[in-house]
């Protein structure tokens, strides 16, 4: 196990051209489990190959254990990688592709199948063991390949994608597998991907990039419920956070948002007294599952009623749509919530709920009801945005 820094990372691919990382600033601690998530072309696997040494960087540093191995070769890293690919010896068995790294490192052969018959028990593939790839299902080989790396006991493991090749259901299994494997081993994992899915699930820290540059850093927790600006608000969340373009007003000396739904207007209050904001084009966000349906126990809340444009059964709930200024608005309701389309529902807001950003940069400006008079401050850390806590 071992700690992970880096400092100031970039990465260009010759003069002239545009940085592909850009002052990148992260700190894992001894055990932890690394997410770095963001659209494709973002940065983040060539962030990986940074990290294992397939690729030099151009200026910073990468810390292990707080020694500095930039300079370092692969093999001198201590770092064990999981590619999307798997790619596994085709003519090999599974015990062979297992023992191929520690026959290269010259480990005794009591040794080697000592530590063949823990991977193989750990991941389940006991039975598979005598094997050739081209005999396994997708998911097989995936753990064939996560147990030649797990059979190195590197300092950190990087996995790169492992879980895109497989198929919707098998990757929801392979995700749990890999959460409890995480839990037993306890080693400094950094794990690559673009579904936000498993950003969320598997990660104790996540970091979101986009364009080369780290959006936000934080846990699960902390990037979905106060997400740094539009980008990683938009990102993260399944179905993705509403976004409602307005304008902020003042009423009775204090500002409000104002939504309409064609049917009805509803005052949103904000808590903040900032002068500068009054008149300010900004966009209000706001998760599905904090719009709620009407009833005696929210009867405080801000109401709206909106007509049913549009709704989606899920199972464990029911994806309702309505338009508020103009905007699709998606509401997650409870599962025995069936409204036809062409009814209207009396909808609630939590206005603490509600977060603010700014129209032309995108940043997050605050929270509507945080009760603190002005918007939650940020402060930028390299050029990651990280909220204070109040």
């Amino acid at each position: 196990m071992a700690t992970l820094e880096l400092r100031n990372v970039n990465k260009t691919y010759g003069a002239g051209l545009p940085d592909t990382l850009k002052n990148i600033e992260l700190q894992i601690k001894d055990g932890e489990f690394l997410i770095l998530v963001g659209p494709s072309g973002c940065g983040k696997s060539t962030l990986m190959n940074c990290i294992a040494g397939l690729e030099n960087i151009t200026g910073g540093a990468i810390l292990i254990d707080g020694s500095d191995v930039s300079g370092m070769s692969p093999k001198d890293r201590d770092i064990a990688m999981v590619f999307q690919s798997y790619a596994l010896y085709p003519t090999m068995s599974v015990r062979e592709n297992i023992e191929f790294g520690l026959k290269i490192r010259k480990m005794p052969q009591a040794a080697i199948d000592e530590e063949v018959s823990r991977v193989a028990k750990l991941l389940q593939i006991e039975h598979l063991l005598n094997r050739k790839p081209g005999q396994l299902s997708g998911g097989q080989q995936q753990r064939v390949a996560m147990g030649r790396a797990l059979a190195r006991r590197p300092k950190i493991y990087l996995f790169d994608e492992p879980l895109s090749n497989l198929d919707a259901k098998l990757r929801v299994e392979m995700r749990t597998e890999m959460k409890l494997m995480h839990q037993r081993l306890k080693t400094t994992t950094v794990y690559v991907t673009h579904d936000q899915i498993e950003a969320m699930t598997l990660g104790d820290k996540v970091a979101v990039m986009k364009d080369g540059i780290v959006q936000q850093f934080g846990t699960p927790k902390e990037i979905y419920n106060n997400p740094a600006n539009l980008f990683v608000a938009s990102f993260i969340g399944s179905p993705p956070m509403n976004f409602i373009p307005l304008r902020l007003q003042r009423k009775d000396g204090r500002l409000i948002a104002l939504l309409d739904s064609g049917q009805a207007r509803c005052e949103l209050p904000m808590n903040m007294n900032d002068a500068g904001l009054e008149d300010r084009e900004v966009i209000l966000g706001l998760r599905p599952e904090q719009i709620l349906l009407a009833s005696a126990e929210t009867s405080g809340l801000p109401t709206i009623r909106a007509e049913v444009q549009v709704t989606e059964p899920t199972g464990p709930d029911t994806l309702v749509f309505v338009d508020l200024n103009q905007s699709k608005v998606c509401c997650r309701l409870a599962p025995d919530v069936a409204p036809q389309v062409g009814e209207s529902l009396n909808l609630q807001f939590d206005p603490s709920k509600v977060l603010l950003f700014d129209a032309k940069t995108g940043e997050r400006l605050g929270v509507l009801g945080n009760g603190e008079g002005k918007p939650q401050p940020a402060e930028r850390v390299g050029n990651v945005t990280q909220f204070n806590r109040s």
